[in-house]
């Protein structure tokens, strides 16, 4: 089965869920299809959403929530 890594398109702080006291967006073993949001980058107080690239299950995220992450970091890998 084929692999395929989400990476992060811009530096700063990735989140996995849109506010402190909501749910994750995706968590392992969830289906996504191309265009889902996984999770958002935080750039000097502004939030860009960071999507599935790809359909298919997440096996693993890279990244914690509130992890500072570098531009081209993976953060999850799909098995597509």
């Amino acid at each position: 089965m084929a692999t395929k890594d989400i990476l992060s398109p811009l530096p700063g702080t990735f989140y996995r869920k849109p506010s402190p006291d909501a749910p994750v967006y995706k968590s392992e073993g969830d289906t996504v299809k191309k265009g889902d949001v996984i999770g958002l980058i935080e750039v000097m107080k502004s939030f860009h959403e960071v999507y599935a690239d790809a359909d298919g299950t997440i096996t693993a995220f890279h990244a914690d929530n509130e992890d500072a992450v570098m531009a081209g970091q993976p953060l999850a890998t799909l098995s597509i």
